[in-house]
């Protein structure tokens, strides 16, 4: 599985002495880091900074009977979210065990993201976004600095849907729906907590009579999935303008199936191609 390599440094000091519960600062940061996507032929690194995929790191330490110790969502583009460092976390623990959670997004205005345990997170708007995550024990036993090295992964799967036909005048979205899968998943599997499945409608960029291109995200209940799906494009009221209908779709974790044909002719056949492919190489050393 294509991944992130997250790399954290905690550092414990002690403070001024609790006979009780002392709090230790603990100090989690991630270092500058950079993605490499390789390409035939091509190799190139981006600042993380410049790669859209990855806006916000949302982390979390939750206690053995799973309550929630700390939370903080850090978002790339409001300085407001963080100290001086984009990836730096300053925060206090008591000491004890811990599950740690980083989650990596994307962030849009209409697609909240939500973690609500090491189990549990969800995009609770109108779209799923590209999500990488991962799960570590922690203890916090003393005021030794402590090193941690753990593997961020990519836990979504995309379907991209590719027209042969050129955009109608009337046609303004395009609504794909998955029979299985989820928006929800949990962080220490990576799979879906549901097989409802759910739909994406999203915006036809193409200009009319051009073909267009519409990608949408996905968690799988589990790591190979086959499944319905429907694909709608609506005027401006919402209403259908075409239906079609791809049966027995494989999907695989961290893979891209694209399905290619005939989108805006609803008298067309509902034939489709199925090309699956994995998603482009991507290793982000934090």
């Amino acid at each position: 599985m294509k991944k992130f390599n997250l790399f954290l440094a905690v550092i414990l000091l002690l403070t001024a002495c609790n006979k009780k519960q002392p709090l230790i600062p603990v100090r989690v940061h991630i270092n500058d880091f950079s993605f490499t996507q390789e390409e035939i032929g091509t190799k190139n690194v981006t600042p993380v900074s410049e790669y859209e995929s990855v806006k916000a790191i949302t982390l979390a330490f939750y206690t053995a009977n799973g309550s929630e110790q700390y939370k903080v969502t850090q978002l790339k583009d409001d300085a407001a979210t963080f100290g001086s460092t984009f990836g730096e976390f300053d925060l206090t623990l008591p000491m004890g065990s811990y599950t740690m959670v980083v989650v990596a997004h994307k962030t849009q205005d209409d697609s909240p993201f939500v973690l609500t345990s090491p189990t549990q997170a969800a995009y609770t708007g109108a779209h799923m976004l590209e999500t990488f995550a991962m799960t570590q024990d922690v203890n916090v036993e003393n005021t030794t600095a402590l090193m941690l090295n753990a593997t961020l992964n990519r836990v979504v799967s995309m379907v991209k849907v590719v027209s042969t036909d050129g955009r109608t005048a009337n046609a303004t979205n395009v609504r794909v729906t998955m029979s299985a899968g989820s928006m929800s998943f949990n962080p220490t599997t990576g799979l879906a907590t549901d097989n409802n499945g759910f739909s994406n409608t999203v915006n036809i960029s193409a200009n009319v009579g051009a073909a267009s291109t519409s990608g949408s995200y996905i968690f799988l209940y589990t790591d190979e999935q086959t499944m319905d799906i429907t694909i709608d494009v609506l005027n401006a009221n919402g209403d259908i303008i075409s239906h079609k209908v791809v049966n027995n779709v494989p999907f695989k974790r961290n893979r891209k199936t694209v399905l290619t044909g005939s989108l805006y002719n609803a008298s067309s056949t509902s034939t489709f191609s199925v090309e699956t492919t994995w998603l482009t190489d991507l290793d982000m050393n934090f």
